[in-house]
């Protein structure tokens, strides 16, 4: 009688091939606004460090051919409720002749006011710890 040979899995883990389409096609949707890597990774059947992985070598591919004279640019800020505050060029002469450190704390109708000597700063670190506690 004859027994047929079995053959044996190949040992060791074959890795999957993707094309660069595909991988191209995860970055995008990985960089569009409020869309979380991990569940594109999960809806495409990948590991999230694989896609986070294309992603950061994506986006190292593309600082290497900006020309090096190339400039960033701040970001354009849209937001309405933005109010530009001016500044004087010098603080009020009473901050600068400060000695103490001042703090207020109100609970209810209460109002305590505190004074403490500036030098003694890590003491009044310690005692605020311990009045939030």
């Amino acid at each position: 009688m004859h027994t047929p040979e079995i053959q044996m899995p190949q040992v060791g883990r074959r890795r999957a091939r993707y094309s660069d389409e595909f991988k191209r096609q995860v970055i995008a949707a990985c960089l569009e606004p409020g869309v979380s890597t991990a569940a594109v990774a999960l809806a495409n059947g990948l590991n999230a460090n694989l896609a986070w992985r294309w992603v950061a070598e994506s986006a190292k591919s593309r600082d290497t051919r900006l020309p090096k004279t190339a400039t960033t640019l701040a970001p354009v800020h849209t937001n309405p409720a933005f109010i530009p505050v001016k500044l004087e060029s010098e603080p009020p002469a009473s901050t600068i002749l400060q000695t103490d450190i001042r703090i207020e704390l109100q609970q209810g109708t209460i109002t305590v006011q505190v004074h403490w000597p500036l030098q003694a700063s890590s003491q009044c670190a310690q005692w605020l710890r311990e009045v939030l506690a």
